[in-house]
Order: structure tokens, then sequence, then C-alpha cells
């Protein structure tokens, strides 16, 4: 099984698999139908106080990773992505500019060790 990541503005692909929303907000500016999302998995995103203290800044970046781990660690939605990614390939939409830093990039970490 394969982990994918996608921003939520790029085109879906057949390739894609699943394609699973991993923001606690919907992306600005696009309709449910262009984003062709199978599943939104609010629940599995940053909480909305870390996201805010993180701001998607790099040198906030390491910090950010150890303390979202912390709050997914008893969090079901975790558990769900984690049996949705041994089911066959899926991709983890995410709206942020930054492509290397966002929750999406420790998500495919997890799941990338978990499987």
């Amino acid at each position: 099984m394969v982990v994918m990541l996608k921003r939520a503005y790029e085109s879906p692909a057949k390739t894609d698999g699943k394609r699973i929303l991993v923001d606690r907000l919907w992306p600005r500016g696009l309709t449910k139908v262009k984003a062709k999302i199978d599943l939104w998995l609010k629940d599995v995103a940053p909480s909305t106080e870390l996201r805010q203290w993180f701001g998607h800044d790099p040198e906030k970046w390491l910090e950010f990773k150890k303390r979202y781990r912390a709050e997914l660690k008893d969090n079901p939605a975790l558990s769900e992505l984690q049996a949705l990614s041994r089911q066959g390939n899926i991709t983890l939409i995410y709206a942020a500019r930054d492509q290397l830093h966002n929750e999406a990039v420790v998500l495919k970490q997890i799941l990338d060790r978990s499987t």
C-alpha cells in the first residue's frame, strides 16, 4: 500500500486511490465537487491551538512534529487512518502552501512506519 501526499488545489488523479482530507478546516475556495474528497478525517488534524501556534513556521517544525505526535498518541482517528492505509493506496490531502512542513507530512511518516 502506498501513501501519497497532495495539495487540495492539485487535480485529482486515478492513481490517488482513496483521497483523505486531513485538515481541520475545508480548503478555502475549493468546492466539494472539484476536490473529489472520499473522506474528510478532520479529527486526525492538529488541534486548533497547535495549528495556530505553528503557523507553518519552518523554525517551529521540529517542536510541531513532537507536539502533534503527542496529540495523535490516543487519537482514534489515527487508528482509522492506519486501517485505511492497509486497504490500498491513499492520498493525504492538505491545503497548506508549504509542502514540506504540514500535518500530512507527519501523518505519512507515521503511516509509512506502521505498514
